[in-house]
């Protein structure tokens, strides 16, 4: 019996989660809960990289969650994704299932694993007037003075967000403190490949997803109604070949180029991530960082049977 009543495998993107994850989960007889935060969304396919194929294991298939649970006219976020995740856990608790996560979405997993406190923040119209006049550079301040240590510098782009982000710091500032316990004791497990391999996985995977048709998914993404501006908010994948077919991006040649390298970066930035909730005192047991499958695979069966995870 474990002391521990979840299981999480997080990684950067194109080191193998999704396989790794299916071969765990298939010879302990788990589901996966996905922790991705555009694989929630329908039609979000190639360029969330999910892989659905990747499920099936000898002719079985494994059962996964909150995927394709969100369609693109709602704003899917991390206050959903907990809520959502809590709701399973609950239920596979219920059921003496072992939840397990796997995803590269660092705040996501961060939210369930340190049980982020959200609160539904309500629209303030008097304060959203009053910040009608203000520029965006002048909202820009105005958040960084109240959340100095603000770690989604996306938030300082788009307007709206920026309004948004200091309605919610406003409001959290003058609410009374709420003390939660703690519900998800996870066994942390990260797997990552040394960084010139990782680098030659995206630029590898990146150009099977042009074959497989990317460009023509975000083409038809829009087609079906979703403006460029919604498809742009996506990040990466969708950011990109929107502004390549808007015009913005001269050739299929300069947008490959690009988003490869921005990739390149975001596996970066991920890492960074999982580095820092280890230091806020989570630890993840890293696999070897070799491209072996079959020595990760291993790997990660000798740390859960030793952590008491029968299968």
């Amino acid at each position: 019996m474990s002391e521990y009543n979840a299981v999480v495998l997080l990684g950067p993107t194109a080191v193998g989660k999704t396989s790794l994850g299916v071969a765990i989960a298939s010879s302990f007889g788990w589901d996966i809960i996905s922790a991705d935060s555009r694989q929630v969304y329908k039609g979000l396919d190639l360029g969330s990289g999910k892989d659905l194929e990747d499920y099936t294991i000898a002719g079985k298939t494994i059962p996964y969650h909150l995927i394709d649970v969100a369609t693109l006219d709602e704003e899917y976020n991390v206050f959903k994704y907990q809520s959502d995740f809590y709701s399973l856990f609950d239920s596979f608790c219920q059921q003496k299932k072992v939840p397990f996560i796997v995803g590269g979405t660092g705040m996501y997993v961060d939210s369930i694993v340190r049980n982020y406190y959200f609160v539904p923040v309500p629209e303030n119209l008097e304060l959203r007037k009053e910040l009608e006049s203000k520029s965006l550079e002048e909202l820009d301040e105005m958040l960084l003075k109240l959340k100095p240590d603000l770690h989604n510098k996306s938030d300082l782009v788009l307007r709206e967000r920026v309004v948004r982000a200091i309605e919610i710091q406003l409001y959290m500032n003058n609410a009374e403190p709420v003390e939660r316990e703690r519900k998800v004791n996870a066994f942390i497990i990260g797997t990552t490949l040394p960084r010139e391999i990782l680098r030659q996985n995206i630029t590898v995977r990146l150009k099977e997803r042009f074959d497989k048709g990317m460009i023509d998914e975000v083409d038809n993404l829009h087609k079906s109604g979703y403006s460029w501006e919604r498809l742009e908010k996506l990040g990466l994948e969708y950011r990109y070949i929107s502004l390549y077919l808007e015009g913005k991006i001269n050739s299929e040649q300069e947008l490959f180029s690009s988003l490869n390298h921005a990739i390149h970066q975001f596996a970066k930035r991920q890492e960074t991530w999982f580095r820092g909730m280890e230091k806020k005192g989570l630890h993840i047991h890293w696999l070897p960082s070799v491209t072996d499958k079959e020595a990760r695979y291993n790997a990660a069966m000798e740390l859960l049977t030793a952590n008491g995870f029968t299968h």
